[in-house]
């Protein structure tokens, strides 16, 4: 490769750092011995099909908070449900949400790396960023792309890679990193997103069975979210820079040479053409903002938000992302000589649907397995289960949040979907909670610090395969063993700061957000 790795101490054989070294050695080796992500999902699938089989002649006490009828197993293996499965599973795939996301997006990001727009960016930005700042940016940006919905993965997952690579750092450190901030540190923004009212009506609906009058402020975790924006980026810094860099220094990057960026000077003509792709940027920027101003913008949800999934504004936000990054990709193309025919526009977004063969593959037997697993209504069994148990303990308050906190990370290893776990959990959890004085906002808060940490260490998080995608461009050897390796120290001292973090801004009495006691009533 053109670019210079840096220089890094390899880790230490003895001592913590060591044995943790040694820890993450054995479950990249233990990871990498499973089968291929697409024939993981195949296997995952048939023992959903066989345990369904088994559960479902069985009676179970939990009532589904759905329904409103106690819990059944649905068998998979029943010749109603094989037909139903067999009859809707082209809609399954093609309906599959990340897929859209993804090739859309990138479609659009396609365009403005083919032309070189992205890589002009960079240059620029490695001029002004101080090089020791890049991490902390990197996850900073990650965070913030929560209010995109999912397009942190689509979108900054890779270009952390690529502005590593640029910055003679490792890549895989880069994807590290980024991936840390999108989906480690989901719960954290300094922006409100559609998920803060999405969580806020199912914590309303789960409060309302206790107190039918009480009501939840969708911005009732802001301030705590916005504080730990700044602990997901000191750790995730942290942990980049003297944890996981070292590691994947001793990865050789073996990337093709034309996929590295060049980071020779811009030429006079280049900076123009960057001066008038962030021109173009600037003015969809303006019109996006015009168009969405007014209280009457049909970009609004009825009530007139912008910002809840309800909003035209929301459902939109990937297409907004591909004309963002194709408008000025094609300005700078022409602008730069990169592109003087339609014909290379057109074979830049080839090229780049060429590199997700493989993604098709996995988002096929993935898609197929999230249908069963969430047919068989074996993860809301876990759930209720998990959720049982826990209120049966009848621990102290403060061991209560720690439990709803575990208990969450335990569950999104098998249910990825933010809204599903709570649609499940919420109405046992926070009337629980209120009949011991803990406010739904609390409860809600912890929910979202469970809901984030290990959402970067399950290959069943739907955009798993698609950031093991992302490495095997830079290391071909990369698999899922590789990954979890790489998240695991991530997700551990997320897990374990984030939760002293609540329970330290809890006992300061601190404000959660908008209308947020700590009390119930």
């Amino acid at each position: 490769m053109s670019s210079k790795q840096p220089e890094l101490s390899p880790i230490a054989p003895g001592g913590r750092a060591g044995r943790a070294s040694r820890a993450l050695d054995a479950l990249e080796r233990a990871g990498n011995r499973l089968p291929d992500p697409a024939l993981l999902f195949v296997v995952l699938a048939a023992v959903v099909m066989a345990l369904s089989a088994a559960l479902a002649p069985l009676q179970f006490s939990e009532i589904d908070p759905r329904s409103k009828q106690p819990l059944q197993v649905q068998s998979q293996l029943s010749g109603k449900a094989l037909t139903e499965f067999l009859s809707t599973m082209v809609q399954t795939f093609t309906g599959f949400h990340p897929l859209g996301v993804v090739l859309v997006a990138l479609l659009g990001v396609g365009i403005a790396e083919h032309s070189g727009f992205i890589n002009a960016g960079l240059k620029k930005l490695l001029t002004i960023t101080p090089r020791p700042l890049l991490t902390p940016m990197l996850i900073l940006v990650a965070i913030v792309s929560h209010t995109a919905a999912d397009a942190g993965y689509v979108l900054v997952i890779p270009l952390g890679a690529v502005i590593f690579q640029a910055a003679g750092r490792h890549p895989l450190a880069g994807i590290s990193a980024a991936f840390a901030g999108v989906a480690g540190g989901f719960g954290a923004n300094f922006i409100p997103s559609s998920l803060d009212p999405l969580l806020q009506g199912l914590t309303q609906a789960g409060a309302g069975i206790l107190d039918p009058k009480r009501t939840v402020n969708p911005l009732c975790n802001w301030f705590f979210s916005s504080a730990s924006s700044l602990l997901i980026i000191g750790l995730g810094w942290l942990i980049t820079d003297r944890f996981i860099e070292p590691r994947v220094a001793r990865m050789p990057v073996d990337a093709a040479p034309e996929q590295e960026p060049r980071m020779a000077e811009l030429t006079p003509r280049e900076a123009r053409a960057l001066w008038a792709g962030l021109a173009a940027m600037a003015v969809c920027v303006a019109l996006l903002v015009a168009a969405s101003a007014p209280q009457s913008s049909p970009l609004r949800a009825p009530g007139g938000q912008l910002t809840v999934s309800a909003a035209p504004l929301m459902s939109a936000i990937v297409p907004v992302i591909f004309l963002f990054f194709l408008i000025p990709g094609l300005v700078y193309g022409y602008a730069a000589g990169t592109f003087t025919s339609h014909r290379d526009v057109i074979g830049g977004m080839s090229k780049t649907m060429s590199t997700m063969g493989y993604y098709l593959v996995m988002a096929f037997f993935a898609a197929q397995f999230i249908y069963l697993f969430n047919k068989s209504n074996l993860g809301a069994l876990l759930a209720l289960k998990g959720a049982s148990a826990l209120k049966a303990m009848a621990l102290p308050s403060a061991v209560t949040i720690v439990g709803i906190i575990v208990l969450t990370a335990v569950v999104d290893l098998l249910i990825g979907s933010a809204s599903a776990k709570w649609a499940l959990l919420a109405p046992i959890l926070v009337p629980m909670l209120m009949s011991i004085g803990i406010s739904p906002e609390l409860t809600q808060a912890a929910y979202r610090v469970g809901d984030s940490v290990t959402n970067i260490i399950t290959p069943l998080m739907v955009y798993f395969p698609l950031v093991v995608v992302f490495c095997q461009k830079y290391v071909k050897s990369t698999g899922i063993g590789t990954l979890m390796a790489l998240m695991m120290p991530y997700s551990l001292t997320f897990l374990v700061a984030w939760t002293l973090f609540l329970l330290v801004y809890w006992q300061l009495g601190l404000p959660l957000g908008l209308d947020a006691p700590y009390v119930y009533p």
